[in-house]
């Protein structure tokens, strides 16, 4: 039977493959959209399984917040190349998937992948943007963020992504505290935050350097003392220097305005992913000598 040019157009739409892909696909299965369909959702699947291992370290961190500010959902999809991470359908997909989560409220990444995007679940939808844009996609992670009296969020480009709760003060203050952390990256909220593993580790190092330097047991002690007071100040939110006013503590700035951080979630693309570093000349200096 004949393909007309409106079936192709429609199977183009609810796909998002490629004209010659979905006229195949239809001659398969004698003009049967609907059996087109999932033909395509099937190879799309075993497309997506093949790029599962490529690594994908670029992408976008994204927050959403509720109407009444109660809540918020941060999370940060991947994906391989920064080319990629700028175009329409992965940004489509991204906003989606926030909107899902912020809807859907998942109490886990098996739950999120469940979520309805439209005709799809974010799965189903993930594996069919892989099959049209040729890239690995991840769901990396996400967050829900409640609410304990001021809740605001940040987006530095779409690379790094904060969210704060706080008791107290207002959206300016904590909108502010949400850009520090996304400048200057603190580990802990305050020292009562900080691992005891953490601390005492610290602590080991820093009495090992300061005996090196040959100075007396109690000088020593003293040393380490000090050097674990800058290192807590460094790590810790509330000790950090503000990054408007480096001559007042985010601590005391909170102090000053009779409030207090009940939580920051901070995002940044890629941090912890292990990304091949690819040099374009060596590896065309090793395909010729292979040659």
């Amino acid at each position: 039977m004949g393909i007309t040019a409106t079936q192709v157009k429609e199977l183009r739409e609810r796909t998002g493959a490629g004209m010659m892909e979905c006229k195949k696909a239809l001659v398969e299965t004698s003009g049967d959209i609907d059996a087109a369909v999932e033909a395509m959702r099937k190879s799309g699947l075993a497309k997506a399984d093949r790029k599962a291992g490529r690594v994908a370290a670029e992408g976008a961190v994204i927050v959403r917040q509720s109407g009444d500010n109660k809540v918020a959902a941060i999370l940060e999809v991947n994906c391989e190349t920064d080319f990629v991470s700028g175009g329409d359908d992965f940004r489509a997909f991204v906003d989606a998937v926030a909107d899902a989560v912020l809807i859907g409220m998942p109490e886990s990444m098996d739950a999120l992948n469940t979520l309805s995007i439209g005709s799809q679940c974010v799965e189903e939808a993930r594996r069919s943007l892989i099959a049209k844009i040729g890239e690995n996609v991840q769901v990396r992670r996400f967050e829900l963020i409640e609410s304990a009296g001021v809740l605001a969020s940040y987006l530095h480009g779409s690379r790094i992504g904060v969210v704060i709760s706080a008791k107290g003060g207002d959206a300016d203050l904590a909108r502010d505290i949400a850009m520090h952390v996304a400048a200057i990256n603190p580990q802990c909220l305050s020292e009562e935050d900080v691992p005891a593993e953490k601390l005492a580790k610290e602590r080991e190092i820093q009495t090992e350097l300061a005996r090196t330097e040959g100075k007396p047991e109690e000088i020593v002690e003293k040393m380490v003392d000090g050097r674990m007071r800058k290192f807590l100040a460094e790590i810790t939110l509330t000790g950090q220097p503000f990054v408007k006013d480096p001559d007042l503590t985010v601590g005391k700035l909170l102090k000053q305005n009779n409030a207090s951080v009940a939580r920051f979630v901070r995002f940044e693309v890629g941090e912890g992913i292990d990304k091949i570093e690819e040099n374009f000349a060596d590896e065309v200096m090793a395909q010729v000598k292979g040659a």
